[in-house]
């Protein structure tokens, strides 16, 4: 009985705490692959519910049954599939956390070789499907869990991108899904996975699998998570772009749009959830498109042609290599105007059609040819079909003509292709303006036609539907902002016929009116803030425009009222009313209908600088325009209530104003009399009409003191003439009294030489005359060669003058410097001739001198013989008078040879005059007026040298007078000595019979007057010694003396030739030396 109780007594119950132990070291240590299997599965049964215990005791056994089981699908299955438990426990359970999955995660990603293991299930010969499907969720929850870890230990495992792009070529969908979503998982941030995608050749898979679900029409979620997968690929990827493009896909994309909402076949309803799925895929492929169009990137214009359907180069190698697009702006574009397509769709297309065609001028200017079908036309197809129309008429239709709350964001985006069709390509801009004006004038289109829309505003419309003239605005804001060209297009725009006796009004006043006009009527606030951005960016910068403005007076006023009395209190109105005011006596000039000074002082004295301010300050920061860039410029359709957007302001506009905000701000404060200087084109328009006044009272200070300086220069000129034909004069004075020195000084030495070679014998004194008189005949025969030469010299120079005066005026200059300086240069070999002659005259005299201190000598021992002599001297008398004769032939030659010469520095000096002339008149003084300064100043110059010499002459003909009248007071005082020597000599009698004057400095004047003195006195002793030759007179040479006196008068007394030196000798600097004998004689009464 016992032993049956004991056999069904029934085995006690073991806890979770001591079975998962058990089960991992089962795990750990069993040798049969089914006992592994079987403690596997124990360890699955409690994963969902104790993933903690069993994480804890048997995680890193079941990662090492993958390895050392690998090849056993069964057991790879039950170890997969408990791991997944442990990442996705039973939220019931007591052990279920967060931490769990990060800790199985870290288990995993510590060692790369974890996640090669679960990518080496992956490979292409295992084919079993639960290894594949197991470990590729195993590394997506990994993945959430660590993601930067599990990155990097793909990256680092050797084919591990490759296996995961070739999963995608999976048939069995559960397994290509996964692997799609493990790769979106991969691909948002990690550039270097990107990369690898696609050189692994991973767009041709996505692509693949797109068409085999159906395309944008008919796929399913797993077309929309390829196109997210594509986008991940793409997103800020130049690299992956280029490959993309030269690949080929893009017409692959060109053609899913073109089949996205193609009819189908049998014509049977789509249901609404295929309608919606198509939806999604058709905006994800809009979204792709538009990561390939991002503005500024370097790759966006190669794009923009390849959507534009043009050949676009490969990257590969720099080869010419090209590759076909495909034409993904005019299937997008049939998109965006199909009736079929919802709006958020077509709204899409159209902003990614403004992508595809901003800045890029090719594809702007073939942007036009294309056509779509007409916005305005019935949507259902008729029997000739769907009315075609350009697609710029298109746009405009859709923006302008569709009055429509729900099809806001469609007319918004329509505008944006617009804008785009206008960005950066001037010569668009003024094509459309200039078709604008004639349909505007010829009263056609005014449906479309946003300056009609702007210029004559249907009171009906602007209550029924404001945006259409904020669109209008919007779009003429694009055509006139930053465009000069554009602005005066338009302001040649009026309204009114004036030959039916309308007022002609300019089409700024009319924006103004309507504006003014709608702000008293308290019109929606967005036409007036439409027609103050058009205004604003029309008269910034366009001094033109604003005088436009400011045409009628009335205006200004409106305007000033507008920003401080709106009726509705707008912020935004009052601000913009504000800043066009300050733009308006920023731009505007003293010249301005209304002047710059009175426009200011209408805005200080209505609204005042703090007011002024405080509309500004207020507009910046009022939400529309400081969050412009965050708020969503679209319709809102949570609300269950419809009504106008919040959409007030333009992007454009919106930079305009925080760019030129503190400026305008500013401009209040500036100097009315200060206007802005403007740049256009190169042109500088508008300046401070201080400066101008300035500038013009300079003007008119500088052509005064020219005209001063032209009268001055006369001045100073004909002065200058005077006093150099003054100082030629006193230089041709000087040097006629300095030849008739030197010919007297010649005729006394010669004198001296046959009084003293009387006294020799007679035929030594013949040959000594004769040879003298030899020599001075080859002087003189040189000198007229000289003469004859320089006369050649001169005729010929007169010649080349004469051929040379049509010459231009600086080769004439030339000319006559080169013949000044050979004039010169004879005049100085000239003058070194004579001061040579003189010399060798000088030493004679000195030679002379010698030799009467030696007769001095003998004179007491040849008394007897004196008688003798002197009747021998009468004879050879008539000798010398010829030989005098002779001389003074030569003389007279000689001062015509200087006359000569004279009269040919004369005439190149005139020559020199008239070459001056003739520079003088070819100057332009007005031009040049520094020249003629510095030229006026060096005449000055010159004048005060002249001044300076004639002072100088002055003093020395004052110092020179001053040592005469010395000379003559010494004079006197030697005839009061001779008159003492007649008392106690009655029979001897003294005469000053020669003297010489050497000085460094001699007055002309002086000199003439002594040599007439001296003159006189040769002709009385003549006569006397003609008488007292009858009476027996003799006459007996005392001896030759020298006076040296100092400039200031002071003087030494006489001493004898020959002599002893004295403390003043001659040779001193400054010293006046004169040079006279003293005869005695007596008389024999018979």
């Amino acid at each position: 009985m016992s032993v049956f109780s004991t056999i069904t007594t029934a085995p006690a119950k073991q806890s979770v705490s001591e079975t998962i132990p058990i089960l991992s070291g089962r795990l750990g240590t069993a040798t049969l692959l089914e006992d592994r299997r079987a403690a596997i599965l124990g360890l699955r049964s409690f994963a969902k519910q104790y993933p903690a215990s069993v994480a804890s005791g048997a995680l890193r056994s079941l990662i090492g049954s993958l390895s050392r089981d690998g090849e056993d699908v069964d057991t790879v299955k039950v170890a997969l599939e408990t791991l997944l438990m442990l990442f996705n426990p039973d939220p019931d359970s007591p052990e279920a956390s967060e931490e769990i999955a990060l800790w199985v995660a870290d288990e995993f990603t510590q060692r790369h070789e974890n996640i090669a293991l679960l990518l080496g299930f992956l490979a292409r010969e295992r084919t079993d499907f639960y290894s594949r499907l197991y470990s590729l969720q195993l590394l997506s929850a990994i993945l959430s869990a660590r993601t930067e870890r599990t990155e990097e230990c793909i990256v680092n495992t050797s084919d591990g991108i490759s296996r995961l792009v070739a999963v995608l070529e999976e048939p069995r969908e559960a397994i290509r899904d996964e692997a799609l979503s493990l790769l979106t998982d991969l691909t948002p941030t990690s550039n270097v996975i990107q990369n690898l995608v696609t050189l692994e050749k991973g767009f041709g898979p996505i692509f693949e699998i797109i068409r085999n679900e159906g395309g944008l029409a008919d796929g399913a979620r797993v077309v929309e998570d390829c196109l997210i997968l594509l986008a991940n690929l793409l997103r800020l990827n130049p690299l992956n772009q280029t490959m993309f493009r030269d690949m080929g896909h893009v017409a692959e994309i060109s053609r899913l749009l073109r089949d996205a909402y193609k009819a189908p076949e049998d014509s049977q309803e789509v249901a609404p959830w295929v309608e919606a799925q198509r939806n999604r895929n058709v905006f994800a492929m809009l979204a792709v498109i538009r990561l390939l169009l991002v503005p500024g990137a370097s790759g966006t214009p190669l794009n923009q042609e390849a959507f534009a359907g043009d050949l676009v180069p490969s990257g590969a190698k720099g080869r010419s290599a090209r590759v076909p697009g495909g034409p993904v702006l005019e299937n997008t574009l049939q998109i965006a105007f199909s009736p079929v397509a919802e709006l958020p769709i077509r709204s899409e297309a159209l902003l990614a059609c403004a992508d595809m065609i901003r800045g890029n001028a090719d594809v702007q200017a073939r942007f036009a040819g294309f056509q779509v079908p007409s916005p305005l036309a019935d949507p259902i197809p008729q029997a000739n079909g769907v009315a075609k129309v350009y697609v710029i008429d298109g746009l405009l239709d859709l923006v302008l003509a569709v009055n429509s709350l729900p099809a806001f964001d469609l007319r918004m985006a329509g505008c944006t292709c617009l804008k785009a069709y206008f960005y950066r390509h001037a010569e668009i801009r003024r094509h459309f303006l200039e078709h604008a004006v004639r349909t505007h004038k010829a009263h056609a289109d005014e449906l479309t036609n946003v300056l009609t829309i702007l210029l004559q505003p249907a009171p009906d419309t602007v209550v029924a539907d404001p945006y259409r003239y904020w669109f209008a605005a919007v779009l003429m804001l694009h055509l006139l902002h930053d465009n000069p060209e554009a602005k005066a297009l338009a302001m040649s725009v009026t309204e009114g016929d004036e030959a039916s006796g309308e007022e002609v009004v300019t089409s700024i006043q009319t924006m103004t009116a309507h504006l003014l006009a709608g702000v008293s009527r308290s019109v929606d606030p967005r036409v007036s803030v439409g027609y103050l951005m058009v205004l604003l960016c029309w008269l910034f910068e366009e001094p033109d425009g604003v005088n436009d403005f400011l045409g009628e007076f009335t205006n200004l006023q409106g305007l000033i009222q507008a920003a401080i009395e709106n009726p509705n209190g707008d912020v935004l109105v009052q601000g913009l009313s504000a800043m066009l005011a300050g733009v308006v006596y920023e731009f505007s000039t003293k010249d301005s209908p209304v002047p710059r000074a009175k426009v200011k002082e209408m805005i200080m004295s209505r609204m005042g600088r703090d007011r002024y301010v405080d509309k500004l300050s207020r507009l910046r920061s009022h939400p529309l325009m400081r969050d412009h860039e965050v708020l969503p410029q679209k319709l809102d359709t949570t609300s269950p209530d419809p009504k106008l957007p919040d959409v007030y302001l333009d992007d454009t506009f919106v930079d305009f104003f925080k760019d030129n905000y503190s400026r305008i701000l500013r401009a209040i404060d500036r100097d009315p009399d200060s206007e802005t200087s403007i740049i256009t084109n190169g042109v500088q328009r508008g300046v401070s009409r201080q400066l101008v006044d300035d500038l013009r009272a300079e003007i008119a200070s500088k052509t005064s003191a020219l005209e001063q300086a032209h009268a001055q220069l006369s001045h100073l000129s004909s002065q200058l003439a005077e006093e150099q034909a003054a100082h030629q004069k006193a230089l041709a004075a000087a040097a006629a009294d300095t030849t008739r020195l030197d010919s007297v000084a010649a005729t006394l030495r010669q004198q001296l030489t046959q009084r003293d070679a009387a006294l020799q014998a007679a035929e030594s004194s013949k040959s000594e005359l004769s040879r003298q008189l030899v020599h001075e005949q080859q002087e003189h025969q040189r000198a007229r060669a000289e003469v004859a030469r320089l006369r050649t010299v001169n005729e010929a120079l007169q010649r080349e003058q004469e051929r040379e005066a049509a010459a231009a005026a600086a080769r004439l200059k030339a000319r006559e410097d080169e013949l000044k300086a050979q004039a010169d240069a004879s005049l100085r070999q000239a003058e070194h001739e004579a001061e040579r002659a003189r010399r060798r005259a000088d030493a004679d005299l000195a030679d002379l001198k010698a030799t009467v201190s030696r007769l001095e000598v003998d004179l007491m021992k040849a008394g007897k013989a004196r008688s003798a002599a002197e009747a021998r001297a009468a004879e050879l008398e008539g000798g010398v008078a010829a030989a005098e004769e002779k001389l003074a032939e030569a003389e007279r030659r000689l001062r015509e040879r200087d006359g000569e010469v004279k009269a040919a520095e004369e005439r190149a000096r005139e020559a020199e005059v008239r070459v001056i002339e003739e520079g003088e008149r070819v100057e332009r003084v007005e031009e040049e007026l520094k020249k003629v300064k510095k030229a006026v100043e060096e005449k000055e110059a010159e004048v005060k040298k002249v001044r300076k010499q004639v002072e100088e002459k002055e003093e020395e003909r004052k110092n020179a007078q001053s040592e005469l009248d010395d000379l003559l007071e010494l004079f006197g005082d030697l005839e009061e000595k001779v008159t003492k020597y007649k008392v106690s000599f009655p029979v001897f009698g003294l005469r000053c019979v020669e003297w010489r004057l050497v000085t460094d400095r001699a007055s002309s004047n002086g000199l003439r007057r002594w040599d007439r003195k001296c003159r006189m006195e040769r002709m009385r002793m003549r006569r006397r010694r003609k008488k007292a030759r009858n009476k027996w007179s003799h006459w007996i040479p005392l001896g030759l003396f020298q006076i040296d006196t100092l400039r200031r008068g002071a003087c030494c007394w006489p001493q004898k030739a020959g002599g002893s030196s004295s403390p003043c000798a001659p040779q001193r600097a400054g010293v006046n030396t004169i040079y006279f004998s003293i005869y005695a004689f007596w008389r024999i009464h018979t």
